[in-house]
């Protein structure tokens, strides 16, 4: 890329979603645009924020790292070709962290455009790679397929969270319970005996509901008439 000895401003963060044209489903997704020339990474900027993304910007590898740390990207468009660490290089040492392999990494080039180079991009761990020159719209697209992809595998991330979360709420009665012959207490794998309603809801979904059966009606309340006899017979 071209490079020059005067100091140029590379930050074009946009924090304030009023600020720019955007569709509101996409602010929730933060890209990081990662290049070293600065007219390349203003106009890479330009189109993602459009896309109503938000939007930040490095113009090294350093400061790349740096961006990483204090922001949390969702996504990185990183150039290949940078003069203090290269994207492939890059791209293997976030995939390598594991508190930030999660981060999407998109490599970007318009020099290393050649099956194979590209290959070697993708090998570095990366979860794309945009080859240039292209169109904004087919580049904006490009990024849209990749959040797509991105918010599809969160989606399937929180789904194993959530079913991991139910299977262990599941409380099943299997295999043999000791009771008592006499008053059908159930020992519990502690050793300790409870009455059988208190441990099959603790082991279990179900509640009780008191009621009493005929045959404990006439034994214990012979004097009420808690049940036609007709009907229990």
């Amino acid at each position: 890329m071209n490079h020059s000895d005067k100091p140029i401003k590379t930050d074009f963060t946009i924090l304030d979603p009023d600020a720019i044209s955007r569709d509101a489903q996409n602010w929730d997704v933060k890209i990081l645009v990662v290049d070293d020339d600065p007219d390349v990474l203003f106009a890479t900027a330009r189109v993602v924020k459009k896309g109503g993304y938000q939007t930040i910007t490095a113009g090294s590898g350093k400061e790349t790292l740096e961006k990483i740390a204090s922001e949390m990207p969702d996504l990185i468009l990183m150039d290949v070709v940078m003069p203090d660490i290269e994207g492939p290089e890059l791209c293997r040492r976030i995939k390598e962290d594991p508190n930030l392999k999660g981060i999407y990494v998109v490599l970007t080039s318009g020099s290393r455009v050649e099956s194979e180079q590209q290959a070697d991009g993708l090998d570095s761990g990366a979860d794309g790679y945009i080859a240039r020159p292209l169109t904004n719209r087919e580049f904006l697209s490009r990024v849209n397929a990749m959040v797509r992809i991105l918010r599809a595998e969160r989606e399937r991330d929180a789904l194993i969270i959530e079913l991991k979360k139910a299977i262990s709420e599941i409380k099943q009665l299997s295999g043999m319970l000791p009771i008592c012959s006499h008053c059908k207490k159930i020992r519990d794998d502690k050793g300790y005996w409870s009455q059988i309603e208190n441990y099959i809801s603790a082991h279990s979904d179900t509640q009780f509901s008191h009621g009493i059966c005929p045959e404990c009606a006439k034994k214990y309340y012979p004097d009420f008439n808690l049940y036609d006899d007709k009907r229990d017979k």
